[in-house]
């Protein structure tokens, strides 16, 4: 989830064959996370249907002051809607209500929600090329700047006309694109990297078998996809599992055993701001691998383990810039050994997890966590969703690095 996750998007259509383009913005900015509601002015809806923008966005659109259904007369409350949004967009923006915005002409509900709005505004013109280059319109265009408005500008194509130039409007994807990284700048990990580690490792018996555990995965991702949402560039090792992420600012790296693992975090590890390392590796594995199904043989069968390598100690020996996290999954002595991990390791800080808590631990879609920084600061949460607490460990390390 990038910057648009969560966030409330008010659209103002306005009447220009660029109109036919919101039907895919709206997908977009859904996709993003957002939630979307739609205002179109009359002449908008001879471009693009209401019901298809109603149906995309989950929300009625707006066209009027007053709505009518069967005997009842109500209104739609521009300033509500200005109140509403986090952020109001304003595609296609014709000439004409780009200078009705600029002067402060208020005869439609578009018009008088773009005065209501206490939000951040992004407009993206589109009209043919002499309309776009007339001293009126880059006028207006400066001038609806000055108010603090954000202009996507358009870009060059076939226009309506038949003429090619400057002034188409900027396609859907670009629009999206040029937002989350216009809101982005301001996102308290933006421009850092974020390593997380996550899931299990199978260390293989022989072809068939393997050693594993009962880790999913599912705090590993909610990590990866919360640093993403903060802004960060973020890489995600993870051993097997069936989740996914579509999430922009993710690349996931999927790996089987330790070792695998140990490898592909060190190679990104010097680049890193930020290392959580959730996953469930582990600590031993077969001395030798079967090339082939072991056979049942008599009553027992004896395996011989070696040690797996510690990725977190040693990744605890580089660190130089990085804010190094660690995991601890205890049933007894919880904070005094995870304290002892923490200096052990080297962490700026470890999770708590113990399994004599219900709902926390392997499978469960919540957890129960303390926090505990390299000055044993604890801080201990509540039983919550695994996304709400990849927030709580975020803004634990945020506030202790990048406050």
């Amino acid at each position: 989830m990038g910057a648009l996750g969560g966030k409330n998007i008010l659209l103002g259509i306005t009447g220009g064959i660029a109109a036919y383009k919101t039907t895919f913005l709206v997908r977009l900015f859904i996709k993003a996370g957002a939630n979307v509601k739609v205002i179109l002015t009359e002449s908008a809806s001879s471009f693009v249907s209401p019901l298809t923008l109603a149906t995309l966005s989950k929300h009625p659109v707006i066209v009027n002051f007053v709505k009518e259904e069967g005997h009842t007369v109500d209104w739609n409350n521009h300033v509500a809607l200005g109140l509403w949004a986090d952020y109001m967009l304003v595609a296609p923006a014709t000439a004409h209500t780009l200078s009705k915005m600029a002067h402060g002409n208020c005869d439609s509900i578009l018009l008088a929600a773009y005065l209501s709005a206490k939000c951040p505004v992004f407009f993206a013109p589109a009209m043919d090329l002499d309309m776009y280059r007339h001293p009126s319109t880059v006028e207006t265009f400066d001038k609806l700047k000055s108010f603090g408005n954000i202009m996507i500008p358009a870009t060059a194509g076939e226009l309506a006309s038949g003429l090619y130039g400057e002034g188409r409007m900027a396609e859907p994807e670009d629009i999206l694109s040029f937002m989350e990284a216009h809101l982005g700048k301001d996102l308290p990990l933006a421009g850092k990297r974020v390593l997380i580690t996550a899931g299990p490792t199978y260390e293989a018996i022989d072809p068939v078998r393997f050693l594993g555990n009962h880790a999913t995965g599912k705090m590993g991702f909610a990590l990866a996809e919360e640093a993403a949402a903060l802004g960060a560039t973020v890489v995600l090792i993870t051993g097997p599992t069936h989740l996914r992420t579509e999430k922009d600012g993710i690349e996931t790296i999927r790996v089987t055993g330790a070792n695998e693992m140990y490898g592909k975090a060190h190679a990104h590890f010097a680049d890193a701001d930020v290392v959580i390392c959730a996953a469930a590796v582990a600590d031993y594995r077969p001395k030798t691998v079967a090339k082939q199904k072991v056979k049942k043989q008599g009553d027992r069968m004896v395996l011989e383990l070696v040690p797996t390598k510690d990725i977190l100690f040693s990744l605890g020996q580089q660190k130089k810039q990085q804010y190094l996290v660690g995991f601890a999954l205890e049933t007894e002595n919880e904070l005094e050994n995870a304290k002892a991990k923490l200096v052990r390791k080297n962490l700026d800080a470890i999770v708590l997890n113990s399994l004599n808590d219900p709902g926390a631990g392997f499978g469960a879609s919540t957890n129960k966590i303390t926090f505990i920084d390299t000055n044993f600061k604890i801080e201990t949460f509540q039983l919550k969703t695994k996304a709400e607490v990849a927030k709580d460990i975020f803004n634990e390390i945020i506030k202790r690095r990048y406050a």
